[in-house]
């Protein structure tokens, strides 16, 4: 088994004192898995549990493949929160598939 992190992107419900319309989080697990499309299948499936009725998960995930194997299966690494107006698809477009992004897709 291999270690992988798995970035995943959230919208929160904007709070009453935010002058934004959104709140984005992105979160970062550590995963063990057998490959990439496996780790992001995993994280995939704890961000369905990690989001409730108010914070959505927007179906957008990245893996890294790391050096050198970590324990914690699960384990969130990292968490951002950003608040923004842009619209989810919009949003994800702007800060994370810009298209200049050298990275592997997921099948």
């Amino acid at each position: 088994m291999e270690s992988y992190t798995v970035r995943c992107l959230f919208r929160w419900p904007p709070r009453p004192d935010q002058r934004l319309a959104y709140l984005y989080e992105e979160r970062i697990t550590l995963w063990s898995a057998g490959s990439l499309d496996e780790a992001i299948a995993l994280a995939e499936q704890e961000a369905g549990a990690y989001a409730d009725a108010d914070i959505k998960y927007l179906g957008f995930a990245q893996a890294y493949a790391l050096v050198e194997p970590l324990p914690g299966h699960g384990v969130e690494v990292f968490s951002l929160l950003r608040d923004s107006e842009l619209a989810p698809e919009l949003y994800i477009d702007t800060f994370f598939d810009t298209g200049t992004e050298r990275e592997q897709r997921s099948r």
